[in-house]
């Protein structure tokens, strides 16, 4: 069960460092991130100091909150003013061998720039002889993923609230020139009050250019044009907005299959079919965005217009 915001917590063991002959500082070309401010989720008036470096003695450690491919994250606290966030562990070693070192620069230095209420923020990093640390906004109610696993699917409301503050989270990417180019249910967490927020960059891209050929991404959500090897643009998260928007509906992705060849082939040819308790309205939205030609895709202006959107979506309390 997730600990309360502000909550005393009993310190656990900190860390020490693994024996490691690599001192390579994996981070050397990335500017320093925002310093911590404070959060909905920390009931304490109070934010932490600024400083210009921090280390892991400004912290208590709690309890770990996940694990990862490259280290864990763990609950913490700021020792001076006891606000609470989340430290995401990564271990130096792991990330040259994986040859991702570049991709958690640029991670690190996209995320740290982003300032959304559905956006997990980012606050600072630091490091050491064999570890990266990231300070992060500690999300209370967990994987977006687990609760999508728990109910099997979701309902119209939930859905249509979820897909508004998505959506709104991505015009701000874009308004940046960042393409995430990974939306899935593993890569979302939910905050105090369960509004949704995209806490994976690892993919993203800050790109002025806008075109890119890169093939990355989940299977599931990847869009035709990655696929058929074209120049994609920001056009293909609208595309992994409406195939979110179906799995959450649905409980599965659109275009799941039994090889990886056949979820290509039905990507390719958008072969949507959708089950008989998804409404109309919900099917023209998700219809509007899986659209084989990016330029045919419905715009995240007009998305946040919908009228499915318009009539089901909660009211945010971020």
């Amino acid at each position: 069960m997730a600990e309360e915001p502000g909550r005393v917590l009993k310190p656990g063991r900190v860390l020490k460092p693994i024996n490691s002959s690599s001192d390579t500082d994996v981070l050397q070309s990335v500017k320093p991130g925002v310093v911590l401010t404070q959060a909905k989720e920390n009931t304490s008036d109070a934010s932490p100091p600024v400083r210009k470096e921090w280390s892991l003695r400004d912290f208590d450690i709690g309890r770990p909150l996940g694990k990862g491919k490259f280290g864990n994250v763990y609950l913490a606290r700021e020792k001076t003013t006891k606000y609470v966030v989340a430290i995401k562990v990564l271990f130096k070693s792991q990330l040259q061998k994986a040859g991702v070192e570049h991709q958690l620069r640029r991670e690190i230095e996209i995320q740290s720039h982003l300032s959304h209420p559905h956006i997990l923020r980012l606050f600072q990093y630091f490091q050491d002889k064999t570890r990266v640390y990231l300070v992060l906004e500690y999300a209370p109610k967990g994987e977006l993923y687990k609760e999508l696993m728990k109910n099997t699917r979701f309902d119209e409301r939930r859905t249509a609230t979820y897909m508004y503050q998505m959506t709104s989270a991505l015009k701000y990417c874009h308004s940046k020139k960042v393409i995430h180019r990974d939306i899935k249910p593993e890569n979302l967490l939910l905050g105090l009050t369960g509004d949704l927020k995209i806490a994976d960059f690892g993919w993203s891209v800050h790109a002025p250019s806008s075109r890119r050929t890169t093939l990355c991404g989940t299977l599931d959500y990847l869009p035709p044009e990655m696929i058929e090897g074209k120049l994609h643009d920001e056009k293909v998260d609208i595309w992994s907005l409406g195939v979110l928007c179906y799995e959450f509906l649905v409980g599965k992705p659109p275009f799941e299959a039994e090889s990886n060849a056949d979820t290509y082939r039905r990507i390719t040819k958008v072969d949507l079919q959708f089950p008989r308790h998804v409404s109309e309205p919900a099917k023209n939205l998700v219809s509007q965005l899986l659209k084989h030609d990016p330029n045919q895709r419905l715009s995240l202006d007009k998305v946040l217009e919908h009228p499915w959107i318009k009539e089901n979506r909660l009211p945010s309390t971020s």
